[in-house]
């Protein structure tokens, strides 16, 4: 008798322990999948960081930085710390590794200049993951000429690679798909980018005007989104002066490798008087 009521004790912890790590598990899938609204960051500003490339930088909300990774498209990298991922695209793009970083280099600062305004920045703060400490979050990111990934990719500084999912406003991501696709192609054929290095064009855009897309939040964003009256608008970079609006602050990341010094949710002006 005692026999089996130790047996059947052992049989429960271990089911026990079962259901532990089966919802440990369903937590940390779902604190990477973020949240399933779109959350609106307006009136944004690019952080300089040695670590920020074509589709990856640091950025300011308010008081808040955060790390963002856009969705849907993939800059080459701009050193050899991954020679993997690096060697995957010089193929993809038919270069040389040296290339491929020129163009990655070229990337990083084609979006540094077009996030040299305020931008705005849907996100559903899910993690984008990477080789850094700090904590990156995908985006979709809206600057005054359209979606900043699509002017990579239609100026040959991108492909049409990564992370999918239905831009804010659209009930699924084919059609982002298809209209990134149509962009690689074309860059492909005016040899632009990292389609014209060979042809000595790396620094040569796009001469057809395109029409980037300019994504408004769903109806049912959450109410940290700032609303937008006309669904066909232009997105405002003006500040919304509700403290309603503030972004999430996104839970305290570890500390960053050498080369990306700011922390995730450090405020901006404690920056500030430690520099002065």
């Amino acid at each position: 008798m005692i026999f089996r009521s130790s047996i059947s004790l052992r049989f429960a912890g271990s089911a026990l322990t079962a259901i532990a790590v089966l919802w440990a598990t369903t937590v940390a899938v779902n604190a990477r999948e973020g949240s399933k609204d779109w959350i609106v960051l307006e009136n944004c500003r690019l952080i300089e960081n040695p670590a920020n490339d074509g589709d990856s930088f640091h950025a300011s909300s308010g008081e808040k930085e955060y790390l963002f990774r856009l969705y849907m498209v993939d800059a080459p990298e701009t050193d050899e710390i991954k020679p993997g991922r690096l060697v995957e695209q010089a193929k993809y793009f038919a270069i040389t590794v040296p290339q491929a970083i020129e163009v990655g280099r070229t990337a990083k600062e084609f979006a540094r200049e077009k996030l040299s305004e305020p931008f705005t920045v849907f996100t559903r703060m899910s993690d984008a993951m990477g080789s850094s400490n700090v904590e990156r979050i995908y985006a979709f990111v809206q600057t005054k000429d359209g979606d900043l990934g699509e002017q990579l990719v239609r100026n040959g500084l991108a492909r049409n690679h990564g992370r999918k999912t239905a831009p804010p406003g659209l009930k699924d991501s084919r059609s982002e798909v298809e209209k990134l696709q149509q962009f690689e192609d074309e860059a492909k054929r005016e040899k632009i980018g990292g389609w014209g290095v060979n042809a000595r064009r790396l620094n040569v855009r796009a001469q057809k005007p395109a029409p980037f897309s300019v994504f408004v939040a769903e109806r049912k964003a959450r109410p940290r989104a700032t609303p937008l009256a006309n669904p066909f608008s232009r997105i405002s970079t003006t500040p919304a002066p509700n403290p309603s609006t503030a972004p999430i602050n996104p839970a305290e990341a570890k500390k960053s490798h050498a080369k990306e010094k700011p922390s995730l949710a450090r405020s901006t002006s404690t920056r500030r008087r430690k520099r002065s």
